[in-house]
């Protein structure tokens, strides 16, 4: 085989010496006009455009296919991109010859490449990223090659350290070494200026894993997959104290072993890519091996009380499609148990009644209370993480006809959350003792159906690259209460109800084209595009019994299903919208030191979002080898999301009402156009607006380390979020004349959305990369991230003249606490990733800073106070991760997240409920309640 390999690259390095028609520097701008092909035909065509002698095992790089390379570029990084993703990596570089060799010849990597032209989707480069955050799966002894990355540069690939604006990447072997059960929760890990607060308790936002970029919302920054726009869930965020209001998309429900690398960019980017991107982008690249695969099962557990078990399958396989295409399957399977942090109820007596279960009796205690006293009596069960089960599958295929490549990917996922509420003693106002005497515990089930498939092609015509796909997607939200009851029916009241339905889905028709000129002995990429987008919003009502106001209401009862009730018949709606934008993107290398860029997008929206036309502006200079400076200035939108405009739900939920902790209210979210909103002053919604500056530096001193620093400004105009909780006598007689009905009006507490503020929001991220070896016998790699942001609220809308008269205030103290400083302030992470031979030991420290948390003042006597203000220090969480290669295909691992089981700082004695036993910590908390996690994973390569 040695001689049979000799033998071959002297072939080929015969037939490419009669390629080459000449001899230059490969340090010479050269012009390259390569289309995707095969990678045999293509590295032929780059040594007769570059004029350098090439050597490659010809052999071996059959059925490979190369990245289509258009402009004026040295040849070092043509050849990057051309073979970026395949497999081939350089083993010899200088003026006389460039030699490659294929990194695992026994496993070749996918036969094409499929993702969209406009965010083109190269695979990741295993050994690269030396300024990614997460660290590498395998470290070579030769310098890592730079990550390629094409979010955030139309049409033109670029490596991590050469892109204008700050992008971390994250391999699908980062979010496997972490242990979490998500997506979403391996960002929260990997990247620092993602937040993702872990919430217990807040009704169906419990079920939205939703995280923001640099301390705005989840809506406000753009997610992608294959570099095409994701749809959004269904289920609104709309009772949690954080980033209310948001309809998000559900990274969750995109299977991890699916995941071949994300690419996440830190700068707003709707000009290029749309509503939304005010923060950021973050672009899921999938898998497309054309063959192998892999797997992997994960079990683990809280380390106290031994709860939070975490069940997780993943499966990955490719497979070729005749002799140009491929498909790649993915499936997960999850099950997460329920893990609970309710403190044991005091003992009740005769004199303190709060924790008895039942009324006493003739003057003493009943005779159950009576025999449970000494004993540790937990009534709530449900107080942090809700059991869920899911299956996600994704799929992602393209087969090459020459000419045109079409190219198929999507997901398809089923989730059921169960929800638990608090327990409802027997002797509560809303039980009815006939049908629970010992009490209940009510919870709601959420069935989701989630699927979304983009099909697609794209080619070359006169010059320029063109793409064109169409997607649909959509999340089916079917919600039941069970374990429950209508307090007002008595007797009669049914224990399940169908709740109602919601139901999201949106079309997306894109065509982007690019072409490169050769300009001012440079590269000019010139890039264009149109998109369509088509979205629906529908509730449906839930079953009468489920909203009925029945015939037994007495004073202080909340009717209708407990926990949450139905969905009325005049809650049920239906929206609909088109959106058309076109948009132009330029970006010109006058050198291979300068980058200039410009874009512009004009959006038109048929509801009243209207139309937006909005630029951005960035540049990069490297007066050196060693440093480069990146600046860029932008104008972005995000459109108010169909669902925020009609969505209105009467949900059950505890708040602090005045002071007091744990007041159950019901809350009635109203849609901006129901009568009783408008009669509380609300106003059609309106799309934000934004305007971001930044500007940083990228340091690569040494061939092994690489620190990069941005500092940004993000200014937000007319923020959409929901209003204070609205309630009391004066807001019921609003309500009243509104229509609603005085049994309802007197017990409900009401909320809309609104564009209520504007925000500013200034921070700071640091990224560095190091790697080395220690004693030659261990490969190190060291990765820092850090992250410094602050928000600020630079102007709040005038309360409507309907509420003047009340006192109530539309945004008040706690709302905007929520906003500014009940997230961290400051985010750092270090973490080591240590290989030798077999043995990999993956470290991670994680500094979350401190918060705080406003509530509204207490005023007694003329004087008003704030006693139920929090705060909260900084933690340090600790996740070790052992993994030892028992053979080529099997590999076992050892992991415990938060390994020193490290809680948040406690809430006073007071804001713990004593009927509940529940409010002891934040929900708020970045590191969650539940304390340690430890697991083991076996997996299995195929």
């Amino acid at each position: 085989m040695r001689n049979f390999r000799n033998l071959s690259l002297c072939a080929t390095a015969a037939i490419v010496a009669l390629a080459t028609q000449s001899s230059a520097s490969a340090a010479e701008p050269a012009k390259f006009k390569i289309p995707a092909q095969s990678m045999q035909t293509a590295l032929t065509l780059f040594a007769r455009q570059s004029g350098a002698q090439l050597l490659f095992p010809y052999d071996q790089v059959a059925g490979l296919h190369a990245q289509s390379v258009n402009g004026k570029m040295t040849p070092d990084v043509a050849l990057q991109r051309l073979i970026a993703g395949s497999g081939l990596k350089v083993t010899l570089n200088n003026k006389d010859v460039v030699a490659l060799s294929l990194s695992n010849p026994a496993q070749k990597a996918r036969g094409m490449e499929v993702a969209s032209l406009g965010v083109t989707g190269l695979p990741f480069a295993a050994q690269a990223s030396s300024a990614a955050l997460s660290p590498q799966a395998s470290l070579a002894d030769e310098p890592a090659a730079p990550a390629i990355v094409v979010t955030g540069s139309r049409g033109q690939a670029r490596t991590v350290t050469d892109s204008p604006t700050p992008i971390d990447v994250i391999s699908g072997e980062d979010l496997t070494r972490t242990g979490k059960a998500g997506v979403f929760q391996a960002l929260n890990t990997l990247v620092p200026s993602f937040n993702l607060p872990v919430r217990a308790g807040g009704a169906t936002s419990t079920v939205i894993a939703t995280g923001g970029l640099r301390g705005l919302n989840p809506d406000q920054a753009l997610i992608l997959v294959n570099g095409k726009r994701r749809h959004k869930t269904s289920l609104i965020n709309a009772v949690s104290s954080l980033y209310n209001g948001s309809v998000p998309a559900d990274l969750d429900m995109i299977p991890t072993s699916a995941v071949d690398h994300i690419e996440v960019l830190r700068d707003g980017a709707a000009a290029q890519y749309g509503s939304d991107a005010i923060a950021g982008v973050i672009n899921i690249i999938l898998k497309d091996d054309a063959k192998g695969g892999s797997a992997n099962f994960t079990a683990g557990q809280n380390f106290d009380r031994s709860d939070g078990e975490l069940y997780q399958a993943d499966l990955n396989f490719g497979m070729k499609l005749g002799d140009n295409g491929f498909a790649n399957f993915s499936l997960n399977l999850k099950k997460q148990e329920m893990s609970n942090r309710a403190l044991p109820l005091a003992d009740c007596s005769v004199t303190a009644t709060t924790t008895c279960l039942y009324p006493l009796v003739n003057g003493a205690l009943d005779p159950r209370d009576a025999a449970a006293v000494g004993t540790e009596r937990i009534v709530t069960t449900s107080y942090g993480v809700m059991p869920s089960r899911s299956i996600n599958t994704a799929l992602n295929a393209g087969y090459d006809l020459g000419g045109v490549q079409f190219y198929a990917f999507g997901t398809y996922s089923q989730r059921r959350s169960d929800l638990w509420y608090s327990y409802r003693y027997p002797k509560d106002i809303n039980n009815v003792m006939g049908i629970y005497p010992t009490g209940y515990r009510p919870h709601i089930m959420i069935d989701e159906e989630d699927f979304e498939l983009t099909v697609g092609a794209k080619g070359e015509l006169s010059g320029w690259d063109w793409d064109f796909s169409t997607g649909y997607g959509r999340n089916r939200a079917r919600q039941s209460s069970e374990g429950t009851l209508n307090p007002s029916m008595g007797t009669l009241s049914p224990t399940e109800f169908y709740i109602g339905t919601l139901k999201s889905s949106e079309f997306v028709t894109s065509l982007d084209i690019t072409r490169g000129y050769d300009v001012g002995g440079g590269n000019l990429q010139v890039s264009a595009g149109a998109q369509h987008r088509h979205e629906r919003y529908q509730t449906f009502a839930g079953d009468e019994a489920s909203y009925l106001v029945g015939d037994y209401i007495v004073s202080g009862m909340t009717p209708g299903a407990q926990s949450s009730a139905g969905f009325q018949p005049e809650d049920a709606a239906y929206m609909s919208r088109d959106n058309l934008s076109v948009y132009a993107d330029v970006a010109w290398d006058p050198t291979k030191d300068i980058t200039i860029g410009a874009a512009a997008r004009f959006e038109h929206y048929d509801d009243g979002s209207g139309n937006t036309l909005i630029w951005k502006v960035n540049g990069r200079y490297a007066p050196t080898d060693w440093i480069a400076f990146r600046a860029a200035a932008n104008t972005g939108f995000r459109a108010p999301a169909v669902a925020q405009q009609i969505y209105t739900q009467t949900t059950n939920q505890f708040r602090t009402v005045n002071g007091v902790p744990n007041q159950l209210l019901q809350i009635k979210t109203l849609a901006v156009d129901d009568p009783a909103a408008i009669a509380l002053g609300a106003k059609p919604l309106q799309p934000e607006t934004s305007f971001n500056i930044s500007a940083g530096v990228v340091l690569t001193p040494l061939p092994n380390f690489s620190l990069t620093i941005d500092a940004y400004q993000i200014d937000v105009d007319d923020r959409i979020t929901i209003t204070s909780t609205l309630t009391g006598t004066a807001i019921s007689n609003i309500l009243i004349a509104s229509g609603i009905p005085a049994s309802e009006a007197n017990t409900l507490t009401a909320q809309y959305y609104t564009n209520a503020i504007d925000t500013r929001t200034r921070g700071i991220d640091v990224v560095a990369s190091y790697r080395h070896d220690l004693f030659d016998a261990v490969k190190m790699q060291w990765n820092l991230g850090f992250n410094y942001n602050r928000t600020k609220i630079t102007h709040i809308i005038d309360n409507p003249a309907e509420l003047a008269s009340t006192g109530y205030v539309l945004f008040d103290r706690a709302r905007q606490s929520n906003m500014t400083n009940n997230l961290p302030r400051t985010k750092l992470s270090i973490s080591n990733l240590a290989t030798m031979g077999d043995f990999t030991l993956s470290s991670r420290l994680t500094r979350f800073g401190g918060f705080k948390s406003y509530q509204n003042g207490v005023t007694s006597n003329g004087v008003t106070t704030y006693p139920n203000d929090r705060s909260y220090g900084a933690k340090w969480i600790t996740d070790l991760e052992g993994s030892w290669q028992m053979t080529p295909m099997i590999n076992i691992a050892i992991g415990a997240n938060n390994i020193f089981n490290v809680y948040p700082d406690k809430n006073r004695a007071s804001d713990v409920s004593a009927t509940l036993g529940q409010g002891l910590y934040a929900g708020t908390s970045p590191i969650g309640f539940t304390g340690g996690f430890y697991y083991a994973r076996v997996g299995l390569t195929f």
